[in-house]
């Protein structure tokens, strides 16, 4: 049996541990974020166009740090876990490690991006897979950095940066959490363009080491390119940073308030299979408005207009559904990856398909049709919510059709 086929085999039980775990163990929120500022010590990263003495080490950890704030401060119930707080290296395996021992909820990694064109600019969000198109340019760039470790033969058994055999493996790590992955990743781009008017260049999948080893949801974040001068500045500077670190802040929030709907309705749900014959109390809000407009959390967009709620004229164009599958190439109705499945609904995001079933007004039985697609194997399925064909959260439907 050669090393290549040794390694996928314990990529795959990995990954299929991931998944019992997933199902075997009921969610209960997010509790804990771990927030890994990329590179470190005697890995500096990128250099930028070396006008400035910080490279993308300094910048990720600072950026890394004013999230960390922003959490504690305005979501005093989350755990904050870094994998480092100053100048100092880590290795890949290790940032994974404490990730896992921590028993995070979401891992979220932050980097600087470059390019040989200097003209080259926007944010990215990374979550694992692989994406042909852009021939796994990040995931070369960041993996790189095992090469600086030491002992890192014996200590990656195997695994090759440079080895495209080495990256496809990698794949299979992540499944159980793809789906969540990429909500959040999508949010944290929409964060990025729409209050920080940054380019959104997209989610993208590709087979990232750090990310791969983490058994929770994980995103790469690219803030933006330090060979792009303009970029560079922005991200040295005190608003840059501040405005950068909110926009993940916001979305992290976000996050958390879809999952704490679900969870409140679980709960609310099984009040009612208990109590059959009492009448339910009227719940309040599970999460509360924002903490106020005088802090940075709600500031970076200029001519902002989101302080005041959106109307719907029309309750009918708003249903939950059950999103069952993200995937990078299209599929036709009936394709067996669909399961049996049918009236399959498809959203395209950048250069992503998410497909869903079940469009309902019920949140209850989005609830009970998500579980459905679970037990049938869609491990990842989750609740979203649908304006007018174009999808908004699970929290955003909800405050519609009241």
């Amino acid at each position: 049996m050669t090393l290549r086929t040794l390694v996928l085999i314990a990529i795959f039980s990995f990954s299929q541990n991931l998944l019992q775990a997933q199902t075997e163990e009921e969610y209960t929120g997010i509790r804990t974020v771990i927030l890994d500022a990329g590179h470190g010590g005697r890995d500096p990263g990128n250099l930028g166009t070396k006008r400035y003495s910080t490279v993308e080490r300094d910048i990720t950890l600072a950026v890394t740090l004013k999230l960390g704030e922003y959490i504690r401060e305005y979501l005093p119930e989350v755990k904050v876990v870094y994998t480092r707080t100053s100048n100092k290296s880590v290795t890949l395996e290790r940032r994974a490690e404490i990730a896992n021992e921590a028993q995070g909820d979401l891992f979220i990694s932050i980097h600087c991006d470059s390019y040989i064109q200097s003209s080259v600019h926007g944010c990215t969000s990374i979550v694992l897979g692989r994406n042909h198109d852009d021939e796994n340019r990040i995931a070369l760039k960041e993996n790189a950095a095992i090469l600086l470790e030491d002992n890192y033969e014996q200590r990656y058994e195997g695994f090759d940066p440079d080895n495209p055999m080495s990256l496809i493996g990698l794949n299979l790590m992540q499944q159980a959490y793809l789906n969540e992955s990429i909500e959040f990743a999508g949010m944290v781009q929409s964060q990025f363009r729409e209050r920080v008017q940054r380019k959104d260049r997209g989610v993208k999948q590709q087979p990232l080491y750090v990310t791969s080893r983490t058994a929770m949801p994980a995103v790469l974040i690219e803030l933006g390119f330090l060979t792009n001068p303009t970029e560079e500045d922005f991200l040295n500077s005190e608003r840059g940073q501040s405005y950068m670190a909110s926009a993940i802040f916001r979305a992290i929030r976000d996050y958390k308030k879809n999952k704490d709907l679900l969870i409140a309705d679980a709960i609310s749900k099984q009040h009612r299979n208990n109590d059959s014959g009492a009448v339910p109390p009227k719940q309040e809000p599970l999460v509360k408005e924002d903490l106020g407009q005088k802090v940075i959390i709600d500031e970076p967009a200029a001519n902002n207009s989101s302080s005041s709620e959106t109307k719907v004229d029309e309750e009918e164009s708003v249903f939950f559904a059950v999103q069952i599958l993200t995937l990078s190439s299209k599929k036709q109705s009936g394709d067996p990856v669909f399961k049996g499945q049918t009236d399959i609904g498809e959203l395209k995001e950048g250069s992503l398909y998410k497909y869903y079933v079940g469009k309902t007004k019920s949140l209850r039985e989005a609830k009970d049709l998500a579980r459905q697609m679970q037990n049938l194997g869609f491990k990842g399925a989750f609740v979203i919510g649908l304006e007018n064909g174009q999808k908004i959260s699970a929290v955003e439907a909800r405050k519609k059709l009241q």
